[in-house]
């Protein structure tokens, strides 16, 4: 079954080839003591990390794959043996410093109910309302103490630190040293999305292993097996948009309401922007001030090119996360609206709903401006993410938009 409690590399979504490859490592006695895994978000990497080590300790491990009924595995495959130790990006919500054992329930939790998440639900899950995680220097302090006592078992001990460019400098360079010369029968396993942004003294100490996208039916023969309720339509539509990303074809799967009022922010924000560029519509550019402040709108006199009402769903930003989300989503319908004029529908990753609008407003995505608008959603995405005020970063998109739209 798909995603249950002990994690064996059976279970771990396509990537065969890196599954391979740290089998190898563990049968040659050749596991570094330091390696990370990179890759885009959600192709599998934390799973593979999870996979890896309980395929380390596992007490009758055969050639392919951890047995899961010895002891080890048993309480492996619980996340909670006591030797290993998850490092993850975590939030203050007093003066006190957490660390990551603070939050390691709701950790648990998460990992038991599925290792495919990304620090967007991961931050939804631990309440943190738009603050942005860190892994703070007390942290250091705490690896170091528990990585100094007897190992329980007589395998390794195994630290998985999720996200290690959330690290704070002063943590990462207190762990520096142990990195580099870990006590015996101690192995890191970092994981991340952004490998440029982690430290370099400290990526310059691991052996990177690169985790590619995963095929378009690896993700749709597992989603069928997870969601047997779905058409196969509905998995074929899932796994087309998601890239190569287990993670983004799970959202996709149960998140057809927020890409719906995604959609709506993208159609009525374009249009509204090519009013005031092309037809100088004073009304449709207080309507853009009004959404930047509120990043919300109820308009209901809009009405589509034919005249027939529009049927508004309002969403309000609940933070940081989904406004980050919300770019995300704008850039990706830059692109689609961009390459929908060359007439290669294949070429396209887009639901029926959002194809349907492209195919009038295509046009007006072209050579001409398609890189200077992925441009300005990038800089307002990066702006939201260094907690830059929202209000001014999306009216000055807004301005923008105007311009390059005209």
């Amino acid at each position: 079954m798909l995603f249950c409690a002990e994690m064996l590399f059976k279970q771990v979504v396509g990537q065969e080839e890196v599954k391979s490859r740290l089998r190898g490592l563990v049968k040659s006695g050749k596991i570094p003591h330091a390696m990370l895994l990179s890759g885009e978000e959600g192709v599998g990497k934390l799973v593979l990390a999870l996979a890896l080590a309980q395929y380390i300790v596992c007490e009758r491990k055969d050639e392919s794959d951890s047995c899961g009924e010895c002891p080890s595995c048993l309480q492996w495959g619980k996340y909670e043996h006591p030797d290993l130790h998850f490092v993850f990006p975590v939030v203050k919500k007093s003066d006190e410093t957490p660390v990551s054992d603070d939050y390691i329930d709701t950790w648990r939790t998460m990992l038991r109910k599925s290792p495919y998440f990304g620090l967007d639900e991961w931050y939804n899950a631990i309440g943190a309302n738009g603050k942005q995680g860190l892994i703070y220097e007390k942290e250091s302090s705490e690896i170091l103490r528990k990585l100094s006592l007897k190992a329980f078992g007589n395998g390794p001990k195994v630290v998985i630190i999720w996200h290690p460019e959330k690290m704070h400098p002063n943590c990462s360079n207190k762990l520096l040293k142990i990195i580099e010369e870990p006590p015996a029968e101690t192995i890191f396993i970092l994981v991340t999305d952004t490998p440029e942004q982690v430290l370099p003294t400290i990526l310059s100490r691991t052996q990177t292993i690169r985790v590619g996208r995963l095929a378009e039916q690896e993700i749709s023969l597992a989603l069928a097996e997870r969601y047997p309720q779905l058409s196969s339509t509905e998995v074929i539509d899932a796994s087309h948009l998601a890239s190569g990303s287990m993670l983004k074809a799970l959202r996709n799967v149960g998140a057809d309401g927020e890409r719906s009022e995604f959609l709506d922010w993208w159609r009525i924000v374009m249009r509204k922007a090519w009013l005031v560029g092309n037809m100088r519509d004073y009304d449709a550019l207080l309507f853009l001030k009004k959404w930047s402040s509120e990043l919300k709108y109820d308009d209901e006199k809009e009405v589509d090119e034919k005249g027939n009402p529009i049927q508004h769903r309002t969403i309000i930003a609940a933070g940081r996360e989904v406004q980050k989300a919300f770019l995300d989503y704008a850039i990706r319908q830059t692109r689609e609206n961009y390459i929908r004029n060359f007439g290669c529908p294949q070429l396209n990753y887009q639901t029926q709903e959002e194809g349907e609008f492209s195919t009038r407003f295509a046009p007006f995505i072209n050579s001409k401006n398609v890189e200077a608008l992925v441009e300005q959603f990038t800089i307002a995405r990066r702006q939201i993410e260094m907690n830059g005020n929202a209000k001014m970063i999306f009216f000055d998109l807004c301005l923008q938009l105007i311009v390059l739209i005209k």
